[in-house]
């Protein structure tokens, strides 16, 4: 990828560009349309490169490459097209897949797919394979020859599928069954296109076969999810009906955790399958783009390519996109019900806790009944000894002829007070630790 160009002839006058605006233009003219005239062979395979598959796969190509003194890609690149003597290699790395169609020579008078693709598939085992083998077609194109180029009698006819273009200068067949070297075959017959016009028709054709095995790449996924989202339901259902009767704290826990760990489940297979449903919509608007493309028109009662993958393909999509579907609504259900279920266990720890306080309130004011009960036993208790030690130095007193009252009336008119001076004392430390309750 060459780097951005500035626009204007002096330092002053130069437009800086935006760091992205080569790739943004360069991706207009990424995929070329190459001229081919009949008569063609072409082998396109599809390989499933996700992760690392795909750097191993370009370290591969370039081996292969430079031992042939051909380029190889740049780190950039996602095309490549290469001559080796009279084929042609394209090779095409996309988002988790990458193609190699090698375009061979043929000759007019050949009937068509001899020899068989087996046969001629030898340069794609020199490369190692890169991936799983997910597409492998066989396309010939040829001249009209009514006698060699029956689609009735190369195909299985009862899904033999046939148009023409819209300007009736070709027509294309297929049965889109795998012949008995595991090819799909398809038959292009050319009736006076020009060498642009009958490239970008094959790449078309190819693009079409290569896309609807992806799209369909979904429906398995959905079909191994069904299972796991019934029993959701199922489950689902059970816990909301022991809801109705669930009236215990734990119980209530319990049925929580039940529906965390459903909702954990749900959202691990939403989160799984969300690229894979995704890609298989985004597949199958490209094979309705690339159908219309073409415009198809009927020959005779044949089905056209457009009739016959819709009846085909869009139940298995519609299976893709109702599994979403269930998947996004039982997420959804389990949401709300996880909200009720959270909103009850909530209330339920909330009474719980104005029961707890009730009672702390209650223990409380027993301890402060108790402590008052304390302080006054501990107000008489303390008077008794301060009168006690009060009554001797009255006494001592008296009898060294300093005070002439008896001890005993001096006692007796102590002890109101030392009490109200003790209970006051008390009365004192008490309100300062109510004021400090640090």
């Amino acid at each position: 990828m060459s780097a951005a160009v500035s626009i204007g002839d002096s330092k002053a006058a130069r437009l800086a560009p935006h760091s992205l605006r080569t790739a943004v233009l360069g991706e207009v003219h990424a995929r070329p349309v190459t001229a081919i005239a009949a008569p063609v062979r072409i082998l396109h395979f599809a390989f499933d490169t996700t992760g690392e598959r795909a750097a191993a796969d370009r370290a591969r190509l370039s081996e292969f490459c430079a031992a042939r003194g051909l380029p190889a890609p740049q780190p950039a690149e996602k095309q490549l097209r290469v001559t080796l003597g009279a084929t042609v290699l394209r090779w095409e790395q996309h988002s988790e897949f990458t193609t190699y169609t090698w375009e061979m020579p043929s000759e007019a008078d050949t009937p068509a797919f001899h020899p068989s693709a087996e046969s001629l598939a030898g340069p794609m085992r020199q490369i190692s394979q890169p991936g799983p083998l997910l597409v492998a077609i066989d396309l010939h194109l040829l001249p009209e020859n009514p006698a060699r180029t029956a689609p009735e009698q190369l195909f299985d006819r009862a899904s033999l599928a046939a148009a023409e273009t819209a300007d009736a200068l070709a027509t294309y067949a297929t049965d889109f069954q795998l012949d008995a070297g595991g090819y799909i075959r398809i038959l292009v017959i050319d009736r006076g296109m020009s060498g642009e016009r009958a490239g970008a028709l094959v790449q078309h054709i190819i693009d079409i076969e290569t896309y609807r095995t992806f799209a369909l790449l979904g429906l398995p996924e959905a079909q191994r999810l069904a299972p796991s989202i019934a029993r959701a339901e199922r489950r689902l259902a059970e816990v909301t009906e022991t809801m109705r009767g669930a009236r215990d704290l734990s119980d209530n826990h319990h049925l929580l955790d039940d529906l965390m760990a459903l909702a954990a489940e749900v959202e691990a297979g939403a989160a799984a399958s969300s690229f894979r449903f995704g890609a298989s919509r985004a597949y199958d608007d490209i094979v309705a783009e690339r159908l219309q493309g073409i415009g198809e028109r009927a020959i005779g009662s044949l089905p056209t390519w457009s009739s016959f993958l819709a009846r085909r393909m869009a139940p298995a999509l519609r299976t893709c996109m109702a599994t979403q579907a269930r998947q996004a609504a039982l997420s959804e259900k389990l949401t709300r019900a996880a909200n009720l279920l959270r909103t009850r266990v909530d209330v339920e720890r909330q009474q719980q806790n104005q029961q707890l306080l009730s009672s702390m309130n209650e223990r409380t004011r027993l301890q402060l009944r108790l402590q008052t009960t304390v302080e006054g036993l501990s107000v008489a208790a303390i008077t008794y000894y301060v009168v006690g030690l009060f009554g001797y130095l009255a006494k001592a007193a008296h009898e060294a002829h300093l005070v002439r009252i008896d001890p005993v009336y001096l006692s007796a008119g102590f002890v109101p007070i030392a009490a109200f001076g003790i209970w006051w004392v008390v009365r004192s430390i008490r309100r300062k630790h109510i004021r400090e309750p640090h």
